[in-house]
């Protein structure tokens, strides 16, 4: 088994311009921490009693498990954001719902429509909401930029 199960989370976020898509999708994985590791994107449950850190010093090159929404453009003065968002349920033995994405506009408007999937998620499993996180990148383009929003989990072990 590649990975076990996630005891740890953080939310992090990111902008960055670059030469090229790619190399500004890296400075904004540098940007929000996480650009020295292989990021494997997953899907979007969060573990029961995961618990939330404020960053973790992941080790260079590690596998690391992440439900992330990210948006490139090369439009020059075009505004864009990612976000993300984490519902948790009243019964904490219950897993959390991570939403994540991405668009043109502003940062409030992004993590306002990711915050309403997670709760539209909580609402679809019948599930009663507890707490609700988010985050969200906003970027303006010169040249080539990205905006990446990340739940980050990881496993204490």
């Amino acid at each position: 088994m590649i990975f076990k199960t996630p005891t740890q989370y953080f939310l992090t976020a990111g902008a960055s311009e670059g030469y090229t898509r790619l190399n500004a999708f890296d400075g904004a994985l540098l940007q929000a921490g996480i650009g020295n590791t292989n990021i494997v994107k997953m899907s979007s449950i969060l573990p029961p009693r995961c618990q939330q850190l404020s960053s973790i010093d992941l080790p260079p090159g590690a596998l690391v498990p992440a439900a992330y929404a990210a948006i490139t453009s090369d439009v020059p003065g075009e505004v864009i954001s990612a976000g993300v968002a984490v519902a948790f349920p009243e019964d904490m033995n219950m897993n959390g719902l991570i939403m994540e994405y991405s668009g043109k506009g502003e940062r409030r408007q992004i993590e306002e429509i990711v915050r309403t999937m997670a709760v539209e998620g909580m609402m679809l499993r019948g599930w009663e909401l507890k707490e609700l996180k988010s985050i969200a990148a906003e970027y303006t383009v010169a040249s080539i930029g990205t905006a990446l929003a990340a739940v980050v989990l990881w496993s204490s072990d």
